[in-house]
């Protein structure tokens, strides 16, 4: 006789490309049956702004194939992601039930529906949580002091939470969870898309920088998001206007609310480029028109940084801040690239100098990276997530 297959319910505020094909290759495993409830509700399909970008943002990525998804009622008033109020979900509880799950995944608490949820089903189910923040950005005094207090409480309504890395992992065990309640499950991207056909799109990446004006022999150091004060591309100028050196280019590719202030700071300097936005398929081609990607957030809130899980995914060395969660992972000093003090420009440009110094050394460095980040794969969280939500 076979064991029933075991369901879980998972509960999540809208799709994205990082959580997709997670939920598809989760929905293929034999001994589970998994069913998605978007709890930001319908209206997620109408709303496309994306406030950090300041334009519309439609993924060229399909983020509902292959798994079983609802849109449960949201009565909110103005419904999102953005704010606590923004998911009320008066039914939901009981479409869990109706569906009669095994267990419950929860991503993030701070919505008042996925709060209900998981102190409902606390002692009724298995409750699984996953989130991915940290401490980073904790600073001493009373507010430390009662915000501690306050998640302890909550996070009591979990028995076990996915970690994503050793920074969250610390800010759980700080807010009370226990050594047995944390199951590693490593934040990831979807690097076989990255990785594929990978000479053929650096030789598109190399044909985009000549289209720019940009040699094959030149340097080119990439930031690639939101341009936003925590993520402080500002300081690539900054460095760029103390090093007075004409044979390496900055390519900034995004949008953002400082979008004006970088393009005036960098007026004059015919070495800086900028690109707009870049969707999920031309990303993988963007990363490559790099020598090095550099992601210099000052927090906060970079509780991971998953652009660096793609860069290397392309055999990209990094620089990383020590403000980014995934630096005390990813990198790895001299082997898969470096990380410098946030805000410090000198440390960023002795960085950003030894690249250009070493230039031998781009490629052996990129590889190592490339060969490291396969360990933070879609695939190891889906066995993580299998191997405890089916016993």
């Amino acid at each position: 006789m076979t064991n029933k297959c075991k369901r879980a319910a998972i509960i999540s505020t809208h799709p994205i490309q990082y959580n997709a094909p997670l939920f598809k290759l989760l929905a293929q495993q034999k001994d589970l049956v998994i069913k998605v409830f978007y709890t930001w509700g319908e209206t997620v399909l109408k709303s496309k702004f994306d406030h950090g970008f300041g334009k519309i943002i439609e993924w060229d990525i399909p983020l509902f194939d292959g798994y079983d998804y609802a849109f449960p009622r949201n009565i909110s008033r103005n419904p999102g992601s953005h704010h606590f109020w923004g998911i009320n979900n008066p039914d939901l509880i009981n479409d869990i039930k109706t569906w009669k799950p095994d267990s419950l995944l929860i991503f993030g608490w701070n919505y008042r529906t996925h709060l209900r949820v998981m102190r409902y089903f606390k002692g009724r189910i298995p409750i699984y949580f996953r989130g991915d923040s940290t401490l980073l950005d904790e600073k001493p005094g009373i507010k430390q002091i009662l915000r501690r207090t306050i998640l302890r409480n909550i996070y009591k309504n979990i028995d076990y939470a996915f970690y994503v890395g050793t920074r969250n992992k610390e800010y759980y065990i700080t807010h009370g969870l226990k050594e047995e309640q944390l199951l590693f499950a490593p934040h990831a991207i979807d690097n076989d898309r990255f990785m594929e056909n990978s000479e053929h799109k650096k030789q598109n990446a190399l044909e985009w920088r000549r289209s720019l004006g940009i040699s094959d022999d030149h340097m080119v150091f990439l930031f690639a998001g939101k341009y936003e004060s925590k993520k402080n591309p500002e300081i690539l100028i900054s460095v760029l206007k103390t090093m007075n050196d004409r044979e390496f280019y900055l390519i900034f590719v995004g949008n953002g609310v400082l979008e004006d202030k970088l393009k005036e700071n960098s007026r004059g300097y015919d070495n800086i480029y900028f690109l707009d936005f870049q969707n999920q398929k031309t990303m993988p081609i963007v990363y490559r028109m790099a020598d090095v990607f550099v992601y210099p957030s000052i927090g906060p809130g970079e509780t991971w940084g998953l652009a660096v899980n793609e860069a290397m995914a392309c055999g990209v060395p990094i620089i990383v801040s020590d403000k980014v969660g995934c630096a005390v992972d990813l990198v790895i000093e001299g082997s898969t690239g470096f990380t410098f003090s946030s805000g410090n420009v000198d440390d960023l440009r002795s960085k950003m100098l030894y690249f250009i110094n070493q230039r031998d050394q781009i490629s052996t460095i990129g590889a190592k990276g490339s060969q490291y980040i396969q360990k933070y794969s879609f695939n190891a969280i889906m066995k993580a997530m299998t191997r405890e939500m089916t016993k």
